[in-house]
């Protein structure tokens, strides 16, 4: 019996990283796997997850019922498995990009000015100086 990386257990994105690598590997994907490639698959995969929620009101989206919300986590393990094999590919480490983005983001998003509402950074008021 083959040991095949889908058996491995992940518990970070390394590892994670390691076994679509491993898997996609042993399929001789490769050459498929360009950046423009998965970029096209993860927003063909986004668009999957939101199939679930079209036409859902906000209540039905919060509540799925089991099969709904494992259908729901099969989309987001696909989205998560491109965008782990995308980073791979390019060299990028993501809890390294996702730590800088938080970092931008709270620069753009002042807690003071961003608290309770959807405003886009673009329309946030600095405080009114006393």
């Amino acid at each position: 019996m083959s040991t095949d990386s889908t058996t491995q257990q992940t518990d970070s994105i390394a590892q994670l990283q390691s076994a679509v690598r491993t898997f996609a590997e042993a399929r001789d994907w490769q050459p498929f796997h360009t950046p423009k490639n998965l970029a096209m698959a993860l927003a063909v995969e986004a668009a999957e997850l939101m199939e679930h929620f079209q036409w859902a009101t906000a209540e039905q989206s919060e509540q799925p019922d089991a099969a709904k919300r494992a259908e729901i986590g099969a989309e987001m393990s696909d989205v998560l498995i491109y965008l782990i094999r995308m980073a791979d590919v390019m060299g990028i480490d993501l809890l390294v990009a996702a730590q800088h983005k938080l970092l931008h983001n709270a620069r753009k998003y002042p807690v003071e000015q961003a608290r309770g509402n959807a405003k886009k950074y673009t329309q946030l008021q600095p405080d009114e100086p006393a």
